[in-house]
């Protein structure tokens, strides 16, 4: 039952598009299953929150039962209908016994799924961070903990670039998220820069949205810089994972800065074409003291 669970997150974990690898053949064989099972809990309940056209009520209960779910797995007591949903948790709660995982990490996570539903702007840096802290630290130092890490360092570290992963999707992903009736760049960059969200909406990059995103982009780029070391503190092969998920992120954010933050004409990926040139930085990697 176990080992058909973890082939179902492997699944789902492979079948979705990210700036990053995930479970990929870099991290070691042993922990592939593990990061998968917490990737597939996490991408799951955060479609519950973002697609389709649900309602308000029904997504945040899909979530309420995701909560419930998650206290089974917990607890030692996931039931298996045979559906996905079911043998995620399934391979969730070896994987938080086997790892010693600790449940607030995956609460906070639901916690960010369910605001999400309700809140579409931000302020602020300081609120917009705060939902980075609960949307995507969480799983850096989950992958930390299955590496057998728990330094405060590495924690600090990962937690940066986890934000900073987190914030350059929101850049890529401006148009997408209008259209879904959010906006993550803080209303008071917004202001600043004399920004309109309805040029969003008439696919216009405006000299003020360009000035926005920039601010946005050297913000987000301080917290890549400040997470650097996180793939200098591990040992292994998680080191290499860290080294390509890093440069993947960075490689997006730099093509944003290079197109002008014109996500309309063209919204920067990753594809195999970059696989090359992220293996060769990896290899030349120096660290940072």
């Amino acid at each position: 039952m176990t080992d058909a669970a973890y082939a179902t997150c492997l699944r789902l974990a492979r079948a979705h598009y990210e700036n990053f690898p995930v479970a990929s053949r870099l991290l070691p064989k042993a922990s592939r299953p593990h990061v998968a099972a917490i990737y597939a809990f996490a991408r799951l309940a955060d479609d519950f929150a973002d697609e389709g056209d649900r309602a308000v009520e029904a997504r945040l209960a899909l979530l309420a039962d995701w909560q419930r779910r998650l206290d089974e797995a917990a607890s030692g007591r996931p039931q298996d209908d045979g559906s996905d949903a079911s043998r995620v948790f399934v391979a969730l709660s070896d994987t938080m016994r086997a790892h010693r995982l600790e449940p607030t990490l995956f609460e906070d996570l639901l916690s960010a799924f369910r605001q999400d539903v309700t809140v579409t702007r931000y302020d602020d840096w300081e609120s917009l961070i705060d939902y980075c802290r609960r949307s995507a630290n969480p799983v850096g130092r989950l992958v930390l903990r299955i590496s057998g890490c728990r330094e405060a360092s590495l924690d600090a570290a990962s937690d940066a670039v986890c934000t900073a992963l987190q914030l350059t999707n929101f850049w890529q992903d401006l148009e997408r998220d209008f259209h879904k009736g959010r906006v993550y760049v803080p209303q008071a960059v917004v202001g600043r820069h004399g920004a309109d969200e309805r040029d969003i909406g008439r696919r216009r990059m405006t000299p003020e949205w360009r000035a926005a995103l920039g601010e946005a982009a050297g913000r987000t780029r301080a917290f890549f810089d400040r997470g650097r070391p996180v793939a200098d503190g591990v040992r292994g092969r998680l080191r290499w994972e860290l080294r390509a998920t890093w440069l993947g992120g960075v490689r997006i954010l730099d093509r944003l800065e290079a197109c002008g933050f014109d996500v309309f004409r063209r919204r920067p990926t990753l594809g195999w074409r970059d696989a090359p040139g992220i293996v060769t930085r990896a290899i030349l990697w120096k660290s940072k003291k």
